[in-house]
């Protein structure tokens, strides 16, 4: 006696695959608001970028006056397709809304519910109210100091790194002129003069950018990192003999001792540890210059104090301190169009992906920087640091 088949005839017959539809492409509405932070410049998007997006269908609202800072005209993005506002509640109004500075309270009021915030995050400056506003509108807010990418590197913190340390050199090259208080001393390695000695405090991003551009100008160069592979990394990428050191305070004050130009770029992991005390600094040179990029973090020495663009120096001990925490914003041009080059690719993979939601589903880099989801707190860092409750992203989003 034969088996009883639990399947029709039918059911047996070759089948039809039924493959997955792939959801809708997305249109974006994206608005960008002038920046209001004290001394920022910088914006999200140059023209060029709401060119390409426009190109792909999507609607730009910005608010009049948002490039000038960076140099960029509301003519050319006008230019590039985006509809100039008068109304700074219009940009706001948008579902996706670009900023460079975390929005203020009142800013926030102007949001709309379930809007996609994309901006920094700035840990260290918030405080509670800021993520209770954001989770009364039910807002998706994404950290673009958080976002990590593939390859375990935070995209646009590297490449403000990179602006920082290349500056850091150019600021001490201007300081350390005779019109500027300094000792009159050339950043530089000409016939016959010895040449200018620097130390750097750090050999991360912005360590590196800042040995490669005084390497470039000719200077002597030292750089002190507790971590022997980055310290290894550093000497690779600088195709240049290069004085290395663990960071022995013995060592250390040495070369400051001996040093025109020092500068500051260790990051600890919630306040830069500080590796130079005020006897050192009293034993460096009169009219000595520090750069301490890292004072967004506390910075790394013991008489560093934040300062702003606008009133960037002091002189303590007799050596000059430049300790403004917003460095790439006195190059907002270019640091513009550098966050711009990162945001792009990104906008358009969302809109490919029919919506933030999908796009987030099969990108990892885009959850690593989102800290809310509809009002729900996602990040285990902004949950600890201010008591707030938290779920895990990964199981919100299925």
């Amino acid at each position: 006696m034969g088996s009883i088949s639990p399947f029709t005839k039918e059911q047996l017959m070759p089948q039809t695959e039924m493959l997955e539809i792939k959801k809708q492409k997305g249109d974006l509405f994206i608005g960008l608001p002038k920046e209001t932070h004290f001394e920022e410049k910088r914006i999200s998007l140059s023209p060029d970028a709401v060119a390409a997006l426009v190109a792909h269908g999507h609607r730009i609202v910005i608010e009049t006056g948002a490039g000038e800072g960076a140099n960029y005209s509301d003519q050319e993005y006008s230019d590039a397709g985006a509809k100039i506002s008068y109304d700074i509640k219009e940009a706001f109004a948008c579902n996706i809304v670009l900023k460079v500075e975390p929005p203020s309270l009142e800013e926030i009021q102007m949001l709309n519910p379930q809007t996609v915030l994309i901006s920094a995050l700035q840990l260290k400056t918030q405080n509670k109210k800021y993520f209770e506003a954001l989770a009364k509108k039910r807002v998706t807010a994404i950290a673009f100091d958080y976002i990590k990418d593939e390859h375990g590197v935070f995209p646009i913190v590297k490449s403000l790194s990179e602006i920082a340390g290349i500056a850091s050199m150019h600021i001490a090259a201007e300081l350390m002129t005779a019109s500027n208080g300094g000792n009159g001393l050339l950043l530089g390695n000409i016939g016959g003069v010895p040449p200018t000695d620097v130390v750097i405090l750090g050999a991360g991003t912005v360590g590196e950018f800042a040995a490669k551009t005084a390497i470039g100008l000719g200077a002597r160069v030292k750089v002190f990192d507790n971590s022997i592979t980055k310290l290894r990394n550093l000497q690779s990428c600088v195709q240049a003999p290069i004085y290395t050191s663990t960071i022995q305070p013995k060592t250390l004050q040495k070369a400051l001792m001996r040093c025109d130009v020092a500068i500051g770029a260790i990051r600890g992991k919630d306040r830069s540890p500080v590796v130079v005390t005020e006897e050192m600094i009293e034993q460096m040179k009169d009219g000595a210059v520090i750069v301490d990029v890292s004072i967004d973090r506390g910075g790394c020495f013991e008489t560093s104090q934040v300062t702003t663009h606008s009133k960037p120096t002091f002189s303590n001990h007799g050596v000059i301190h430049y300790c403004v925490p917003n460095i790439p914003s006195r190059y907002s041009r270019t640091a513009s169009v550098s966050i711009s080059n990162i945001f792009t690719p990104y906008l358009l993979e969302i809109a490919e992906e029919g919506g933030f939601e999908n796009a987030a589903r099969f990108d990892k880099s885009l959850r690593n920087g989102m800290y809310f989801y509809h009002g729900i707190l996602t990040n285990k860092t902004v949950a600890d640091w201010f008591d707030l409750p938290y779920r895990d992203i990964n199981l919100l989003i299925l």
